[in-house]
């Protein structure tokens, strides 16, 4: 049977535990137009499923947590009911898309059926059209959603629209059985572990005394951030928001400073949060804006349509610091620090050891979500798009806007995602906690304006370094 994995349990259990949580990820992809029709993307999708099994799945619970969920067959699968359409109202501009993402983004996947949605979304102002992709968490993490769109839009060949024949459920004693199976199994794993380490000492040592490193670094993190109108109760209810950069500046910034791409959208994101507390009345303060920052664990060049592979880091974003190229030393410099410590190795760690203990322990996690937690107040996940041009049916893509998940106390979550000479910051917002993230996009975009003019020699295209 083909389980859950662990840390893709946890996106499940999250959502089971808190009602106004949706654990799904989304992007919009924005084409020149004409639009096709409903049945030309149906007919595209239909084609494309052969290579993505779970796109024709749902998921089936274990009784009793005996142990992870599992993936059957759809039998009664419909690709109606996953692909919609709608159209904006005039003018069609980014207020209306926005305005449609938060709605649609609101509401739940049914259980009941495959974890997936596309939306065909016309009316859009100068002739264009959109595709909004909606997947559970539980299905993929950023990395692999970008995978979906290199299926999704592959030019190589037309395959042949095959009929889906679904294999029956498997009864609950059979998924019992399995757990079972699953259970028994986990000493010989444990063995195996435990032999390739007797095997390499000296490797499994260091290993070892980076992970305690790792995890003496991550107490500051456990510490409750200084209370702000960032985080608390959140409804269900969405808002979405985009601030889009040129891609050019922020690579000329991260080159000249000797930073990274990430350290730049940290600070960019860094100085919006400022913005956005001190337009509250607020004072940001140190410590007030830690953010959980996803870290891939795929290696170059590895592709996978299901699945997360993620750790994290938790950086403090230095909101106390008045401008971007202050804040942006101060990213460079936490970051290194937490890299060099091993910082994500926790994190995975943790992903790695639940592999090995019975799903019934591994699954108390789901406790967890019942404790309001204080230590995060957002997060950001940066995501690189599809290295080269994509076009769907004929249609150029113009530009992707990612959509990332928010739950428990955090009200308010940035993610980006880089495509076609573009950076955008997709935000999402509880709706009645966070009406004003507008201005958190427009200091996003104001920032990396700011970093440029600020590094930038008038008579000279070459950038001043921060030191």
């Amino acid at each position: 049977m083909d389980h859950l994995g662990p840390l893709d349990s946890v996106f499940v259990e999250a959502e089971d535990q808190d009602t106004h949580t949706s654990m799904a990820i989304a992007s919009i992809a924005v084409f020149e137009g004409p639009a096709p029709g409903y049945e030309a993307v149906v007919g595209l999708l239909q084609r494309r499923l052969p290579r993505l099994p779970h796109h024709r799945q749902r998921l089936v619970e274990v009784p009793a947590h005996a142990g992870s969920p599992v993936w059957v067959d759809a039998e009664n699968f419909d690709i109606g009911y996953h692909v919609r359409q709608t159209a904006l109202p005039a003018p069609g501009g980014d207020a209306e898309l926005c305005a449609l993402m938060g709605r649609l983004m609101g509401q739940r996947l049914d259980r009941d059926h495959p974890l997936w949605e596309t939306w065909l979304v016309t009316g859009l102002n100068d002739g264009r059209w959109a595709l909004i992709s909606k997947v559970h968490h539980c299905m993929v993490d950023g990395v692999s959603g970008v995978d979906l769109y290199r299926v999704l839009f592959a030019t190589e060949g037309t395959p042949e629209i095959r009929p889906f024949r679904a294999r029956r459920a498997p009864s609950t004693a059979a998924l019992v059985t399995d757990a079972a199976r699953v259970a028994v199994d986990l000493p010989g794993r444990l063995a195996v572990a435990a032999l390739a380490a007797a095997r390499h000492p000296y490797r499994a040592g260091l290993e070892a005394f980076t992970l305690v490193g790792a995890l003496r670094g991550l107490v500051p993190a456990a510490t409750p951030a200084p209370p702000s109108s960032l985080s608390g109760p959140i409804g269900s209810a969405r808002r979405y928001r985009v601030a889009r950069v040129r891609l050019a500046d922020v690579v000329a910034v991260k080159r000249e400073a000797g930073a990274t791409v990430n350290d730049v959208v940290l600070t960019a994101v860094t100085a919006g949060f400022r913005d956005l507390l001190i337009a509250r009345g607020e004072r940001p303060g140190e410590g007030m804006v830690p953010s959980l920052v996803p870290v891939s664990l795929r290696s170059p060049g590895e592709q996978g349509l299901y699945g997360n592979r993620v750790s994290g880091l938790v950086v403090d974003l230095p909101v106390h610091l008045p401008t971007p190229p202050e804040q942006l030393r101060a990213v460079s410099s936490e970051v290194g620090r937490l890299k060099a410590g091993g910082g994500a190795l926790a994190g995975a760690a943790g992903v790695e050891l639940a592999r090995y203990l019975p799903y019934p322990l591994a699954s108390l996690t789901r406790l967890l979500f019942r404790v309001p937690q204080r230590e995060l107040v957002t997060v950001t996940t940066n995501v690189p798009g599809p290295p080269q041009a994509l076009d769907c049916m004929g249609r150029r893509l113009i530009e992707i806007l990612p959509f990332v998940p928010i739950a428990s106390t955090v009200r308010i979550g940035v993610a980006v995602m880089s495509y076609d000479e573009q950076l955008v910051f997709g935000i999402t917002g509880d709706y009645d906690s966070a009406p004003d993230i507008d201005v958190l996009a427009g200091g996003i975009e104001r920032a990396v304006g700011q970093l440029r003019a600020s590094l930038v020699r008038p008579s000279s295209r070459h950038l001043m370094p921060l030191a």
